[in-house]
Formats: structure tokens, C-alpha cells, sequence
């Protein structure tokens, strides 16, 4: 009876996926992709909000929305698992399980890694990864850069002039774009989506490499004191030993760029991936818009699953590199 069922089961998925892709084929032939539009900075959505002085005026973009839809998922998934944990359940299971199971894991290996320190470094490592992993995954959800609104452009889509903004259709973009596809009377349009993955701006990627950054050094001057610095100010062997002294400023000078560079190697990289995988998925489904596009979203499932533990196994790692000293004298004084 149960081989009977999953037979039947099985055959009928088959059809639900045979049928849905009969339906892409036909509305892809009647309604033709529209050429996709890429720029690197977010969309304005709503602004300007408020001016500041040093800033400038500030907007809500689909990138911002894109992160504040994160926050309020991961905030939500914490009063989940506090929740669970508080009636007792020795066992967690769905959503609040596979959560669980991740920061689990995430902490064995900070402490595998910073030691002490790892109870401190942990809340910073596991916050990076869940917060890169679901902006990450948000571009798998249908919708995410591709509902939004009409806006005139330069270098849209032709559009016939049909009045107002409103009252303009993807049918009739398309049936303008083939009736009149370059004409002197068109309108040029470009859909602005409402929600935009966040990590393709790089406002968010900067922004959490400075935070890194910044947190590496904190860390550093909490386990080492002042003496942290002569990392990269080097003068104790400057006049006692005049060559070695030399070398030691500029291996300091070094470690100072090194530690700028942080910042660009976090950000682009994340940044980087991110943008070529919407950039992907964009022509793909411009071009072959029936099933071409779901061998790329499984790609981009695995790509910002690692791109998320990437960053915060780097930043746990430059993290508990700060707190260890930069010489025998400094590990002793260190323990």
C-alpha cells in the first residue's frame, strides 16, 4: 500500500511539473522577456526621507527594504528558537531545528578556533552568517527583483504612449517593443523593483566589512591592551638595533594596509558573486526564460550558502588572530 502511494505521489508531481512547464512555454510565447536593465547602485523607492548634515539626503531603497525584510526574518527566528528553548523541548525540530543545528556548529568552530575568546567572537561570526545567508538567499524568492515600478528612462523598454504611468502593462511594453521597437515617438521606461538583494549594493557589503574590521581591532586592544598597536608601529628595536628596527616599521606599515585591504577583499567579494549571480540570472531568463533558469538558482543556492560562511569564518579567524600576540614576549604576557 505505501509503494502504491509513493508511486502516486511521484506520478502525479510529474505531471504538476510537466504541466507547469507547458504553461511557461506558452506565455513566454506570448508574452516575450523583457531585456533586463542592470545598474550597481540600489534604487531609490521612497524619499528623500530626512536630510543630514555630513550624509546628505537619505532614501529608502530596494536594497534597504531588502535588509530590513532580513532583519525582521532573523528577529522572528530568534524569538523562535527562545521560545522552544523556554517550554523546555529537548529536541527542536523544522525552521527552529535547522537553526539551532547551524549556530551549534558555528560555535564549535569558533571555539575550536579563538578558544576563550570564542564566546565573545561568537555573536559576531553567527550574526554575519545568518544576515549574508538569508540576504543571500532572498534572491531565489519569486518576485525579489522583478516586481516593482515603471519609471522613464533613457535606456528602458519602448513603450507606446498609452497616458499615464499606471495604466501601462508587461503586454503592452512587449507589443510596443515589437510593433515599435526603436521609433522616434516611443517612451523608454525601467522597472525599479520594490526589493533588491541587499549584497548586491555595495553600501551593504562596505558596510559589514568596516563593522568586521572594526571589531577585529576591538577585540585585539581587549586581549592585548595598547601594546596591540606595535603591530603596526613597530619602534622597540628602532635604535637598539638599527637594521631590524627598519624592518620591523615597515612589516608594521605592512600589517597597517593589510588591514585596510580587509575592508576591499570583504566587500567586493561578497559583492562580486553576489551581483554576477542576479546579473546571471537576469540574461538566462532573458534569453531562455523555460527551465534554463533552475539550474542557475540551485547554483546560487549553494554559491550564497558559501559566500555566508566564507565571511564569517574570515572575520572568526582575523578576530582571533587579533587577541594572540605579535611575539613570544606578547603570548606570555597574553596567557
Amino acid at each position: 500500500m505505501e509503494e502504491t502511494s509513493r508511486r502516486w505521489r511521484w506520478g502525479v508531481n510529474r505531471w504538476v511539473v510537466l504541466a507547469l512547464i507547458i504553461l511557461s512555454v506558452i506565455t513566454s510565447s506570448i508574452i516575450a522577456p523583457v531585456l533586463p536593465h542592470i545598474q550597481l547602485p540600489a534604487e531609490n523607492i521612497i524619499g528623500p526621507l530626512f536630510d543630514l548634515p555630513v550624509v546628505g539626503e537619505l532614501y529608502l531603497t530596494n536594497t534597504l527594504i531588502a535588509t530590513l525584510m532580513a532583519d525582521v526574518l532573523l528577529i522572528m527566528l530568534a524569538f523562535g528558537v527562545n521560545r522552544a528553548i523556554k517550554r523546555g523541548d529537548m529536541v527542536l525540530s523544522g525552521i527552529v531545528g535547522a537553526v539551532e543545528a547551524i549556530l551549534e556548529a558555528l560555535y564549535n568552530l569558533a571555539e575550536s578556533t579563538a578558544g576563550k575568546w570564542a564566546k565573545s567572537i561568537f555573536p559576531w561570526m553567527a550574526t554575519i552568517v545568518l544576515l549574508v545567508l538569508v540576504v543571500n538567499w532572498m534572491e531565489l524568492i519569486p518576485g525579489v527583483d522583478s516586481i516593482g515600478l515603471l519609471h522613464p528612462s533613457e535606456d528602458g523598454f519602448p513603450v507606446q504612449e498609452i497616458g499615464k504611468l499606471g495604466d501601462l502593462s508587461i503586454t503592452s511594453i512587449v507589443k510596443a517593443d515589437a510593433e515599435n521597437p526603436a521609433g522616434a515617438d516611443s517612451e523608454l521606461f525601467t522597472l525599479v523593483p520594490f526589493v533588491r538583494v541587499a549584497s548586491t549594493d555595495l553600501n551593504f557589503t562596505i558596510s559589514l566589512a568596516l563593522i568586521t574590521v572594526v571589531m577585529t581591532q576591538v577585540f585585539g586592544v581587549r586581549a592585548l591592551g595598547v601594546s596591540y598597536f606595535t603591530k603596526f608601529f613597530n619602534f622597540k628595536t628602532l635604535f637598539s638595533k638599527p637594521m631590524f628596527g627598519v624592518l620591523d616599521l615597515g612589516v608594521g606599515i605592512l600589517e597597517l594596509v593589510s588591514e585596510i585591504s580587509k575592508v576591499l577583499s570583504f566587500s567586493f567579494r561578497l559583492f562580486g558573486n553576489i551581483f554576477a549571480g542576479s546579473v546571471l540570472l537576469f540574461v538566462i531568463g532573458s534569453l531562455v526564460p523555460v527551465l534554463a533558469q533552475t539550474a542557475i538558482l540551485m547554483l546560487e543556492f549553494f554559491v550564497g550558502l558559501i559566500q555566508a560562511l566564507v565571511f564569517g569564518m574570515l572575520a572568526m579567524t582575523f578576530m582571533a588572530q587579533a587577541t594572540v600576540g605579535h611575539d613570544h614576549a606578547d603570548e606570555e604576557g597574553s596567557h
